[in-house]
């Protein structure tokens, strides 16, 4: 039998009911951080009305909650595997909460800001360790449903944000929106005291220090880079590119300065290894094709089949909710068959899906578009499984923390890039095609060449992680049982 850390749980009955609390409380952590993502954006139109302020001011409402997980996911990372990630993530849990009660209380647009930033810190930590702690909890048969449970619950909470807020701020206002996550996350705070695993104790003299100048040249680097994506209203100015410029200087100074740092932030020697870079490669790439659905989707359906703007929502939902309910059953398909079979697999699902978004939506109407999102999110969901299992397997106890945060800093820095990138090519064919047709067929035309690109993207993904697994032989489950090692 596996020996695991003091953190693990008693065996039998205690240990299954213990397994399930943790859980519940590491997924509700995973969904409040989710849903501070999604639920504000459909607040933004009534945000400017009450604050009397243009598009362009109450966008930082949804780019503070998202630059501030962007450029510290990966520091709070590390930052638990040195303090201990129980202790942080509590931590992390009550500052999600407070700042959500600071945001509902906002008396002007400069604090709901200020507050959404710290809210985003509070994220950062609970998508980082929520992941990372699952390797403490559950036994490693069963970390591929776990992980796939969570990447349920972020589904869900990506799902769930624009139809609740839409609710709450019919209902109640807007400062429902923030006021909501107040209980839950109180609610995950209680579970989370009571339920996640006791650190071990570790003398002070043997915690490595944390890198600071590590720390604020990285949060500096990736925070010029989600700014130079992200301002400009899509369009890409002198301003963009000097950010830009800023970030690559920046990426030089880090590695710079983790060479000679006595414990570094990022261990450069860890980026070597085969499976992990791939799968952070990798998950950049599926998350750039999967925010070019949510970008480029819309304008296609209003514009390109002429649907009304609740159409348009009802079809968009089936992406979310094909992700929420293939979450679990892709966990299973990893434990039964290895994660890098099943990342293998939900890779050419995906490219399925994006070539049919290419060429199917224009001759078979909603009908074509809808197939074509399930395929595509169906295996985008087999491939998060089964790539955040493969990583985070390998990773060493000591190192969760770090590699989970460079997971999703990965996907955030995709879905970054995503919505400039993709919207940008998408613009760029539409455009191109509309000087001598009508809107839906410029749509039409955009959407087809957005999607032969995410078709390349994936394709290329795939030959990524299909060149990993020339270094790293990975054996089945039973292939690890039959060895009969303990």
């Amino acid at each position: 039998m596996t020996s695991y850390p003091q953190e693990t749980f008693a065996a039998g009955t205690e240990q299954a009911v213990s397994v399930r609390w943790t859980l519940a409380s590491l997924s509700l952590s995973m969904l409040l951080a989710s849903l501070g993502t999604s639920i504000a954006n459909v607040g933004l139109p009534t945000l400017a009305g009450a604050f009397s302020a243009s598009f362009q001011e109450v966008q930082w409402v949804v780019l503070a909650y998202l630059l501030a997980i962007t450029t510290l996911i990966i520091s709070v990372g590390r930052l638990g595997d040195i303090v201990g990630r129980r202790k942080l993530l509590l931590a992390g849990i009550a500052l999600f909460t407070m700042a959500s009660a600071s945001c509902a209380a906002a008396p002007h647009l400069s604090w709901l800001v200020a507050a959404r930033a710290v809210q985003g810190l509070g994220a950062a930590v609970m998508m980082a360790l929520a992941m990372a702690m699952v390797g403490e909890a559950v036994p490693k048969e069963r970390t591929g449903s776990a992980m796939g449970l969570l990447g349920t619950m972020s589904a869900i909470g990506t799902a769930l944000g624009p139809s609740l807020g839409g609710v709450l701020i019919g209902g109640f206002g807007w400062r429902a929106i923030f006021l909501v996550t107040v209980p839950c996350g109180l609610l995950a705070l209680f579970l989370g005291h009571h339920a996640l695993p006791a650190a071990r104790p570790r003398a002070k003299s043997t915690r490595p220090a944390f890198d600071v100048i590590g720390t604020l040249v990285l949060a500096l680097t990736l925070g010029a880079y989600a700014l130079a994506m992200t301002i400009g209203g899509g369009t890409f100015g002198t301003i963009n590119l000097i950010l830009l410029l800023a970030a690559i200087f920046g990426i030089c100074a880090f590695l710079f300065v983790e060479s000679r740092a006595a414990s570094p932030l990022v261990r450069l020697a860890t980026l070597r290894e085969p499976r992990l870079r791939s799968g952070l490669a990798t998950s950049m790439l599926v998350a750039t094709v999967m925010m070019t659905t949510l970008v480029v989707g819309p304008f296609y359906l209003s514009r390109g089949l002429g649907l009304d703007a609740a159409l348009v929502g009802l079809v968009m939902s089936a992406g979310p909710v094909v992700s929420a309910l293939a979450g679990v059953p892709a966990g299973r398909l990893v434990d039964r068959f290895g994660a890098g079979r099943m990342a293998a697999a939900g890779l050419g699902i995906m490219a399925i899906g994006c070539l049919a978004l290419s060429v199917v939506p224009q001759p078979f109407g909603v009908a074509g578009y809808v197939m074509a999102l399930v395929t595509l999110t169906a295996g985008y969901a087999l491939f998060q499984a089964a790539n955040t299992t493969g990583v985070m397997k390998d990773a060493r106890p000591e190192q969760r923390g770090i590699v989970s945060g460079l997971l999703n800093l990965s996907r955030n820095l995709g879905l970054v890039t995503g919505a400039s990138v993709m919207g940008a090519v998408f613009s760029f064919a539409a455009t191109a095609s509309a000087f001598a047709t009508a809107d839906s067929v410029a749509a039409a035309a955009g959407m087809r060449a957005t999607f032969a690109v995410a078709t390349v993207l994936v394709v290329f993904a795939a030959a990524i992680a299909v060149a990993s697994r020339v270094h790293v032989v990975e054996p089945t489950p039973e292939e690890t049982e039959g060895v009969g090692g303990s």
